[in-house]
């Protein structure tokens, strides 16, 4: 065993362990549909300025959004009920008050001058009719205030930080706005005109009518100089915490109007025991199912990738254990999706392994492994870059569960490629080292070619002579899909058009599933059924009209008995306005990144194709889930986030093949070069996009209705990302190539030779 072996398995050996304790020794965050929480009615009041309607309701909710993602509560749910109420459900969270008190408060920031220290007994200022108040200061002397000089609207950033070399301790930093650094600056520059040690050289910071600091302007600055535009800290002798809230709060905006908490109670999860145990079931079955394929398919080596993905799903369990991520349904059920897609790595290594063994015969088993983790690295390496890429700007630029998404995509990816190019090469290295398996070749797996690659080799299909026709084809497909958009309509889930809350009371116990059973017996399966802490029974379905809400109490009487409506609110949407429009941000970044990335890694064209490839399968997801009636919703959109990462992976093998097989030659034709790096990539497409399909095909038969949609979507979406790899990236790309660009002349020739007619890169000897 080689020293580069065993450094790999003594890090797969304590990366294991670690992961192996912190499973045992720390429990899962669960969300909402699996544990339950907390629920809380908000009440948005009237301020001294703003009127609690609508408009300013959904503002509120906006920003609470921000707050509660701050505190580092995932994939909250706030939707909007009626006029002037929030309702907010939080997941798995073990203090409520401590939430509450923080939601709850209003965070009303301002900047006041300080006109002197208020007479003792004083409670107003004395000016009738001026906004003035009489606020004691950090060590409790009263001072009478000046109108407010500067809200938290102007604070464009705040943040926390230890102050050493002053010993200032954690304070505050704190941004601004262009227009209001300018108001800073006049405030302080007015404060400074007063002489040093006088109560009007201060600058009075409050929040929530509460003075946190007021700091005097230092003796350096000059009347009507000012301190800087671009920001200020806050000191107040903060503890770590009490700075980390206070940045918080301010960062996460102030609120339009107040809210109160009418109501909190502890609600029962979305989803029943037999939900999750039949998803878990599927998952095991599924897994088994692909492990039983790759030992199939690869022998002994696919054995040994089976056991290094049960490595990688312990490793990933672990990050998402050890970093706090709160697990839902949809992420449990991506997350053994990933399971299934995470074989690809170890495919493309087998599989360019057996292409060297192919061509070289006599060479040794061990040497034809290194070469395969060699060549198959840079696919690997930037396949995994760009779904990276994709997630850490969903992480940065999106809210609630598009961020929480890319959380799980990020661990996900990472988990992946330690588990292939660490722990599975170290177990195939060692292998490789055996005599026995080196030499019976029916053992080891990879020193024959599989049966795909022999009946492409016999058949040797031309592909693209005509890429043309493969575009019309994508072209019809994405017709069609618009049709269905077009004509009938696409489903919106609750999530996106809001609905109904309903909460009744039964004379007798009614249990989740019982309940659930029953409403989707009576035509109300997509509704979402929670126990309240009392046994209440709580309804949120799409839109219902009164006489859909008598059907659905009359159904729930027949197991619950007397069934008294407790209440019935009408509700917005939980994807607002503001997430959906950061969620379409972060996605087109997204695409821009990864189309700037495949433009440098490979050419500008190959780029193109991989994005448009990808937004043809957009397009036929959706249009399909349009056309069969299916509602989108929350589900769907992780679906879809999904299938989008698939589409870029699956076309970046091809291309990097193309990219590799053209550097050899660059004389032979691009439609050559792609059709034998096609033909070349196939086994690895064929046999990944198997691994995925056990587990999706499980997951649809015995998720449950829960996960239904969620395997439909992507079952869908891998069959068509297989093809648009294939029939609508490389096609595009010929394309592209044929009508914009001509490869480079061939080096050595003179320049007049370059700038004679040259052979066009998609014909085989046809002149231009």
């Amino acid at each position: 065993m080689t020293r580069a072996t065993t450094v790999r398995a003594v890090l797969a050996v304590a990366v294991l362990l670690v992961s192996v304790y912190i499973s045992l020794t720390m429990s899962p965050r669960l969300g909402l549909d699996l544990q339950g929480g907390t629920r809380m009615v908000l009440q948005a009041k009237d301020s001294a300025t703003v009127q609690a309607d609508r408009e300013t309701t959904d503002r509120t909710l906006e920003v609470l959004r921000q707050r509660i993602d701050s505190l580092g509560v995932a994939e909250p749910v706030l939707t909007r009920s009626g006029e002037d109420r929030i309702i907010v459900e939080l997941p798995d969270v073990q203090d409520p008050r401590q939430a509450a008190a923080v939601i709850g408060r209003t965070a009303q920031l301002s900047f006041h001058e300080v006109l002197g220290a208020a007479p003792p007994g004083t409670d107003t200022a004395p000016e009738a009719g001026e906004k003035r108040l009489i606020l004691p200061d950090e060590q409790g002397t009263r001072l009478d205030l000046g109108p407010a000089r500067l809200s938290g609207a102007g604070v464009k950033d705040a943040t926390a930080f230890f102050e050493a070399q002053q010993a200032a301790g954690w304070t505050v930093k704190l941004d601004f706005h262009k227009d209001a650094g300018k108001d800073w600056t006049k405030l302080t520059g007015e404060a400074a005109c007063h002489p040093a040690g006088d109560e009007r050289r201060r600058v009075a910071i409050v929040l929530d009518e509460k003075v946190i600091s007021s700091p005097q302007v230092d003796p350096s600055v000059g009347c009507q100089a000012g301190l800087p535009s671009g920001g200020t800290q806050i000191t107040g002798s903060f503890t770590a915490k009490e700075a980390r809230d206070l940045a918080l709060l301010i960062k996460g905006g102030a609120l339009p109007v107040p809210v109160e908490i009418v109501e909190q109670r502890t609600v029962g999860p979305t989803l029943g025991a037999a939900a999750i145990d039949a998803s878990a079931q599927a998952a095991l079955i599924g897994a088994a199912a692909t492990a039983l394929f790759i030992t199939i398919v690869y022998r002994l080596f696919g054995a040994l990738a089976a056991v290094a993905l049960a490595a990688y799903g312990v490793i990933s369990y672990a990050a998402l254990v050890g970093l706090g991520v709160t697990l839902t349904l949809p992420g449990l059920a991506g997350f053994v999706l990933a399971i299934g897609m995470a074989v690809d790595a170890n495919v493309l290594v087998f599989e360019r392994a057996r292409e060297e063994c192919q061509d070289r015969p006599t060479r040794s088993l061990r040497s034809a492994l290194t070469t395969g983790f060699q060549k198959a690295f840079s696919a690997v390496a930037d396949s995994n870059i760009t779904t990276l890429l994709a997630a850490g700007l969903l992480f940065f630029l999106g809210s609630g569960p598009v961020k929480g998404f890319g959380v799980t995509l990020a661990i996900g990816v990472i988990a992946s490629m330690f588990s292939a190019l660490v722990i599975a090469r170290a177990l195939t290295e060692v292998a490789a080292g055996s005599r026995f398996v080196s030499d019976y070749r029916g053992v080891n797996g990879i020193a024959r070619p599989g049966s795909v690659r022999t009946w492409l080799t016999r058949k040797d299909p031309q592909l693209f002579r005509k890429p043309v026709q493969w575009l019309v084809i994508s072209t019809a497909l994405v017709a069609v899909a618009v049709a269905g958009i077009v004509v009938r309509g696409v489903d919106l889930g609750v999530e996106f058009t809001g609905g109904r809350l309903v909460e009744y009371s039964t004379s007798r116990p009614v249990d989740v599933e019982t309940a659930r059973s029953t409403l989707a017996d009576a035509g109300f399966g997509d509704a979402e059924i929670t126990t309240a802490g009392d046994g209440d029974i709580s309804v949120r379905t799409g839109k219902l009209d009164n006489d859909g809400e008598h059907a659905l109490r009359t159904a729930l009487a027949t197991e619950g008995g007397e069934t008294t409506k407790v209440r019935d609110e009408l509700i917005g949407p939980s994807l607002g306005d503001e997430l959906r429009r950061n969620a379409l941000i972060a996605l087109g970044v997204a695409v821009l990144v990864q189309l700037a990335y495949l433009a440098v890694r490979f050419r500008w064209t190959f780029a193109v194709g991989s994005v448009i490839a990808m937004v043809h399968d957009v397009i036929i997801v959706v249009g399909a889930f349009a056309w069969l009636g299916r509602p989108v919703d929350g589900i769907f959109l992780a679906a879809l986030l999904t299938v989008i990462g698939y589409s870029v992976n699956d076309s970046v093998v091809v291309f990097d093949r193309v990219r590799e097989l053209w550097g050899r030659n660059r004389k032979a034709p691009l439609a050559t070069i792609s059709r034998r790096a096609v033909l070349q990539t196939v086994p690895r497409t064929v046999n990944t996009g198997m691994g995925a399909l056990f587990i999706l095909v499980a997951l649809a038969v015995l998720g449950g209705d829960s996960l239904a949609d969620f395997a439909l979507a992507l079952l869908i979406g891998i069959v068509v990302g297989t093809w648009s790899s294939v029939f609508t990236a490389v096609p595009g790309a010929l394309v592209l190539e044929r009508t914009t660009t001509a490869p480079p002349p061939v080096p050595g020739k003179s320049s007049r030779r370059a700038r004679a007619p040259r052979r066009d890169p998609l014909d085989n000897g046809a002149r231009v």
